[in-house]
């Protein structure tokens, strides 16, 4: 859908409607056509929270983190009980490499209930800061609070990983690749780990695998920048792909 037509069709639609529209654009990831329409709305409804925080992560999807930050902060002003805000403005403050933001927005909630994302993502955040212990802590206690929060696990062993405990990151690498075969991260760490290790056979397994399922794995900019590895099983990956091609 393109700018114009969203435009249009927001003419002709009641407020919950618009507001359905915007959502439903927002989920399809057709982020271009979203933004307008949360204009609309918020046009209409100014004092909307959920439509500022919404609109708040079109910006940050569309690249404009500056403005994402301001929309979940008004989103915050008219509903400050509410996390959600704060989480995504966390998010958009990492963007801008503004750690310390983001790691008292992920606190403000905290300080509320033990949510398993704002754990998760102030791990991350105490990764680019350089605290290793303190984020392999932040993504355990992520993946308690949510069961099932593969990606948490696999953080907290990547973390224990750059610590030097190789063993229990090993163990555990090989017990999220056992209750989820497809998850490319996990076998990605485990691949960069045998490595390390010197099992290269199973290492060129492992590998054959994790390439497979998520190509991005390759790219030692990506496992630094966007998926935030810890930089020794990120150069031991690297090593990896280097002499294995």
């Amino acid at each position: 859908m393109s700018a114009l037509l969203a435009l249009l069709l927001a003419v002709q639609l009641s407020l919950p409607q618009l507001f359905d529209q915007a959502l439903s654009a927002s989920r399809e990831g057709d982020f271009s056509a979203a933004l307008p329409l949360w204009n609309q709305v918020l046009e209409l409804a100014p004092e909307d929270a959920a439509a500022w925080s919404n609109r708040g992560n079109v910006q940050l999807a569309l690249g404009d983190p500056q403005a994402a930050i301001a929309d979940q902060t008004r989103a915050m002003e008219l509903d400050p009980s509410n996390a959600d805000p704060h989480l995504n403005r966390g998010t958009a403050e990492e963007a801008l490499k503004q750690w310390d933001a983001a790691e008292a927005d992920y606190r403000w909630i905290l300080e509320r209930s033990p949510d398993a994302s704002a754990l998760y993502n102030l791990g991350n955040v105490q990764g680019s800061k350089g605290d290793w212990p303190a984020a392999r802590a932040s993504f355990e206690q992520a993946s308690e609070a949510r069961p099932g929060f593969a990606m948490a696990r696999s953080s907290a062993a990547l973390a224990a990983f750059q610590l030097g405990d190789l063993d229990q990151a090993e163990t555990e690498l090989r017990r999220i690749i056992r209750r989820y075969p497809l998850f490319a991260d996990a076998r990605a760490a485990l691949t960069a780990l045998l490595w390390r290790r010197g099992a290269s056979g199973e290492a060129e397994s492992h590998w054959a695998s994790a390439a497979g399922l998520d190509p991005r794995y390759r790219q030692t900019e990506w496992l630094l920048e966007i998926r935030r590895w810890p930089p020794l099983p990120t150069q031991a990956l690297s090593d990896f792909l280097a002499l294995s091609s």
